[in-house]
């Protein structure tokens, strides 16, 4: 365990609050939201250079936790933040998605900038600490209170049933998380600390066959929702729908990564036992989230709502690709989440630019618009081609390693789920020759103008960094690759110690 000489992690977690409090004193008129627009850029911009810093001096080589910072803080809860292979890259790609969001919000939010900009700054330090804490209780409160900035963000800023879509988001993920709470007092006074890197090491051990599956399905009923796993997803197409389009961009780019970003750092390590018995249970509900809500996506007249169930059907890939159990899974698992995080975020953010235009999301009301709005169509095509899984864009390394690992371990679970990669092109094909080809026939396309420099300069990273993590996935499949080893690799000594025992027993 690699101990930080300075509290970068810390310094990258909390600098957007500070920004935040800045903007809380500014005053409330004209000059005051121009200043806070300003503010909430510039944070975010320099907080995700200095994030930079923590990828330049990662050392791949190590499976330790990194830059650790350890603190006493409440009781026998410490303040302990530190990132590894997985969680480091996860904390890069929220930093990195904050200035476009800001941006993306520039011209179209006009009512308590204020409040929008300082949400969005609170929303930025609580995810960033998900990624980071190294202490169950500190992982609950970075995780919970996440929802509030979110919460918000739907609720006021949203669209006509903004209420109903933020209440449905709070209560679905509260419940979930409400157990993950009993499940983590359970856990200290079963192994008497609340250190992640310790529970780690063991929580296999520590806890018996059967307080795993209690654990496991836990934390389950806290993840699934996040993620969001089929059945517990109907709130993610309401939310996505009512979310202004940076709400939709955060939404879909960070949030649904921590499901499963939170199976990977506790489901598979200390509870490996109940991970293996329940993994058949898992697959049935991936399956069933790739298939079925990609032909719901098919039925869509709502082209935000697609998106949102398109969501749904690539999380599935994922939480199938982390309970394979091997390298190749899960390395598409993380791969997948990068990748999705990048690409619908890209996708709601071409859904802003043209609602921004029409007000309208219906995808009857378009058409014919690569006569009128020919860059617009090239980077929809772009991210279209990149969420179907085409090879040379990001989208495709994540499933075709997914599919990979599902192979090795159930060959029916991965030819049920490369059904949905049919199914995907099928509904990502249909809203694109819907939206960009056609005549150009409704009088109110005829003078829709192209992309603005702001939306050009908003869509630039996103399309280079799709094509070169398509062209050149070692960028992050070799930051994350021992990290991902030494999770395979504990998961299978704790089966085979816990198989060699019950063998030791029945004898």
């Amino acid at each position: 365990m690699t101990v930080a000489t300075s509290p970068i992690l810390s310094i990258v977690t909390f600098l957007p609050l500070l920004g935040a409090l800045f903007i809380a004193f500014l005053p409330r008129n004209a000059g005051g939201d121009r200043n806070a627009r300003h503010t909430a850029l510039y944070t975010t911009i320099f907080t995700f250079a200095i994030s930079l810093l923590i990828w330049i001096n990662f050392d791949p080589r190590t499976a330790d936790f990194q830059f650790v910072e350890d603190a006493a803080w409440i009781g026998p809860f410490r303040y302990k933040m530190g990132v590894d292979g997985i969680s480091m890259l996860f904390v890069i790609l929220t930093t990195f998605l904050m200035p476009l969001c800001i941006l993306a919000s520039w011209d179209s939010v006009k009512l308590r900038v204020k409040e929008y900009m300082i949400a969005f700054l609170v929303l930025e330090t609580l995810m960033i600490g998900v990624f980071c804490a190294l202490d169950l209780m500190l992982f609950y409160l970075f995780f919970e209170a996440g929802l509030i900035p979110m919460f918000l963000i739907i609720g006021v800023w949203g669209g006509k049933r903004r209420v109903y879509a933020s209440f449905k988001f709070f209560l679905y993920t509260l419940l979930g998380s409400v157990l993950m709470l009993l499940a983590m007092f359970a856990m200290f006074s079963t192994a008497g600390t609340a250190d992640i890197p310790t529970l780690i090491e063991v929580g296999a051990s520590k806890f018996s066959r059967e307080m795993q599956w209690w654990l496991f399905l836990a934390f389950l009923a806290s993840f699934a929702v996040k993620m969001p796993m089929w059945p517990v997803h109907t709130w993610l197409p309401d939310a996505h729908v009512e979310a202004p389009t940076a709400g939709s961009v955060i939404l879909a780019g960070i949030l649904l990564k921590m499901g499963g970003y939170g199976f990977l750092r506790f489901s598979l390590p200390m509870f490996p036992i109940a991970s293996q018995e329940l993994a058949p249970f898992v697959f049935t509900l991936s399956v069933i989230a790739i298939v079925y809500t990609s032909l719901v996506a098919l039925a869509q007249e709502d082209i935000k709502k697609l998106i949102a169930y398109s969501s749904v059907a690539h999380m599935g890939f994922v939480t199938m690709g982390i309970f394979t159990f091997q390298q190749q899974g899960i390395d598409g698992a993380i791969f997948q989440m990068l990748s999705h995080g990048i690409v619908s975020a890209a996708l709601f953010l071409c859904v802003g630019i043209i609602y921004d235009r029409m007000h309208t999301r219906e995808i009857a009301a378009y058409g014919g618009l690569a006569d009128r709005m020919p860059i617009y169509a090239t980077v929809l095509m772009i991210f279209t081609m990149a969420n179907v899984g085409l090879p040379g864009t990001s989208g495709f390394v994540g499933e075709f390693l997914t599919l990979v690992g599902a192979f090795k371990v159930n060959t029916w679970v991965a030819l049920f789920a490369t059904t949905g990669v049919i199914l995907s092109a099928a509904y990502a094909l249909y809203l694109y020759r819907r939206v960009v080809f056609g005549a150009l026939e409704k009088a109110n396309l005829k003078s829709i103008k192209d992309m603005n420099a702001r939306e050009i300069a908003i869509m630039v990273p996103l399309v280079f960094l799709t094509i070169l993590f398509g062209f050149y996935p070692a960028l992050l499949l070799d930051v994350m690759a021992v990290s991902v080893k030494q999770l395979v690799m504990n998961f299978e000594a704790a089966v085979s110690q816990s198989t060699a025992l019950n063998a030791l027993n029945a004898q």
